[in-house]
């Protein structure tokens, strides 16, 4: 039996890394999507079974483009983890029309292109997966996110739409709300005198990505929450 497709958009050094990672060593064949090649070359040589594709997600023509040639190189799209993510911040009077479409953009029209692509191979499997790195800004929107929050808050209605409407036909569609600030050299600049424990680890919100997607059917979650214990909430 051939090895499963494992498509991951937005791969970057935190969760993108850690996903391709984790699915890389159940045996998936894992494509990644990101804007830079040069990074997507480094992922490839640090990541075994992996291949990247250099893919605006945003663009309605590149994603046609990169899932036919995933297609031919790999074979059909059993699991799509949609990671990309714009984090464009600005309260209500700071955000340019730009900023707001562009995070709009990545967050929810990706959604929209990339899981019609996949689904078109998931239906025809009659099984699949699809999961969505989403965030706190889903469910509610501080003074300093009104771009991020709108657009992830579109994000999630349309991956419950999503759910209700595949879930019959065998593809379960699940949101991971990340609540916290991940653990990535960039992240810990920012923040150099907080401790580990402060910190989400990739890795970690991996493992949990993983087990969503080999859920029993008869158990799915939609909806799972992770976030570090000195996060509010």
């Amino acid at each position: 039996m051939a090895s499963r497709v494992c498509v991951i958009t937005g791969v970057g050094p935190g969760n993108g890394a850690a996903f391709s990672k984790r699915f890389a060593s159940a045996g998936y064949r894992v494509a990644m999507l990101a804007r830079s090649e040069d990074r997507l070359k480094d992922l490839e040589k640090a990541i075994p079974g992996t291949r990247g594709y250099a893919t605006d997600v945003s663009d309605a023509g590149q994603v046609g483009e990169a899932f036919a040639r995933i297609r031919k190189d790999l074979g059909p799209v059993d699991v799509l983890l949609h990671n990309a993510g714009s984090g464009l911040f600005g309260d209500f009077l700071q955000t340019p029309p730009e900023m707001f479409e562009e995070s709009w953009r990545v967050n929810s029209l990706a959604l929209l292109l990339c899981g019609q692509e996949a689904v078109r191979d998931m239906q025809k499997a009659g099984s699949g997966a699809i999961v969505v790195t989403g965030a706190t800004a889903s469910l509610r929107g501080g003074a300093s996110f009104a771009a991020f929050a709108s657009a992830k808050a579109a994000q999630r209605s349309l991956a419950q739409s999503m759910a209700r409407q595949l879930a019959p036909q065998g593809i379960h569609v699940a949101y991971v709300i990340v609540d916290g600030v991940i653990d990535i050299p960039r992240t810990r600049e920012f923040f150099p005198d907080r401790p580990d424990e402060y910190f989400l680890k990739p890795d970690a919100i991996a493992e949990t990505v993983h087990h969503l997607v080999e859920q029993d059917r008869s158990a799915w979650t939609f909806e799972v929450d992770v976030r570090p214990f000195g996060e509010k909430w």
